[in-house]
């Protein structure tokens, strides 16, 4: 399986929706929203664009207890079931792509980022 890690820590002082803005940025990402609490966000890859087992899931989970007014911290899973036997596989590419959009987006600072 599959299994990249993101932390981040975004400043949060000019958007107090950014839970929804994390949504709006998977979404962009051509994932669709599939659980969706408070704390935790998970979305996937629709089916048919890649093999199943190469189709992708998403979780990202808001650190609320770490969390202060200023800023928001979260860390994010993105993984499936494809054996990682090349360093650039589509599980990885996906990853980073989600990573460059949460670095790029407009609607927050992106303060630390550690990717692993």
């Amino acid at each position: 399986m599959a299994r990249y890690t993101g932390s981040f820590t975004l400043a949060v002082t000019n958007n107090p929706n950014l839970r929804q803005a994390i949504i709006e940025v998977l979404k962009a990402c051509g994932l669709e929203l599939i659980y969706d609490r408070r704390e935790y966000i998970m979305a996937r890859e629709a089916p048919g664009k890649v093999a199943l087992s190469k189709l992708v899931a998403v979780e990202v989970l808001i650190d609320t207890i770490r969390s202060t007014q200023a800023e928001m911290r979260m860390s994010m899973v993105v993984k499936n079931e494809e054996l990682p036997l090349q360093f650039d596989n589509h599980c990885h590419q996906i990853f980073e792509q989600v990573n460059q959009a949460i670095a790029d987006n407009q609607k927050w600072q992106l303060i630390e980022s550690i990717a692993s």
